[in-house]
């Protein structure tokens, strides 16, 4: 059975990295080139986890990109950080939404799938979900979100202890992290 990241786990995660290390994390993914990248797409109200999720990512190969602290976009938002994050999502090989139950307040996380769901094959899209508690999953299927594949933790057939994986939920069947990410390459 697929296990959600929670919050927590998160948080945790966060909290284990050395403070400098969790700044040097988000800064790396913010001067990475958009091209050939994951582009992790997140609410600006789960900053606060970003380094975990992008480490994980890491650990299984990925180079993220995030457009916090980027200096190349405009400084205030406007027309022109649209165009510009559309062309990011666009050169990126792979597009990873970091979705919360907050993410849904957010202008732009839905603009910015659209954007990928559009650029790319559904098989370079993923949602990567975390939830307030376990058992509280049922906002990760809904509408839109539904559509994707999620990053989740667990047992995979083949693997002797849990991992990440990229679970296609409607089908029951999924593929390790690192495999997905290098099969998007």
């Amino acid at each position: 059975m697929p296990i959600y990241a929670t919050d927590a786990d998160l948080r945790s995660r966060v909290a284990a990295l050395d403070p400098r290390v969790r700044s040097e994390v988000v800064e790396r993914a913010a001067r990475q080139s958009a091209e050939g990248s994951t582009f992790l797409s997140h609410s600006s109200t789960d900053t606060e986890l970003l380094p975990a999720v992008i480490a994980i990512l890491e650990q299984h190969g990925a180079v993220v990109y995030v457009d916090k602290k980027d200096q190349t976009l405009p400084p205030y938002t406007s027309p022109a950080t649209a165009v510009a994050l559309r062309q990011k999502i666009v050169q990126a090989r792979t597009f990873v939404l970091f979705a919360t139950t907050r993410s849904k307040d957010s202008r732009w996380v839905p603009w910015e799938l659209g954007i990928a769901d559009g650029a790319k094959s559904g098989a370079h899209v993923a949602i990567f979900p975390s939830v307030d508690n376990a058992t509280n999953t049922q906002w990760t299927e809904r509408e839109y979100l539904g559509v994707y594949d999620r990053i989740v933790w667990g047992r995979l057939k083949g693997y002797s202890e849990p991992l990440w994986m990229v679970w296609n939920f409607q089908k029951d069947s999924a593929w390790s992290l690192k495999d997905w990410l290098q099969s998007s390459a």
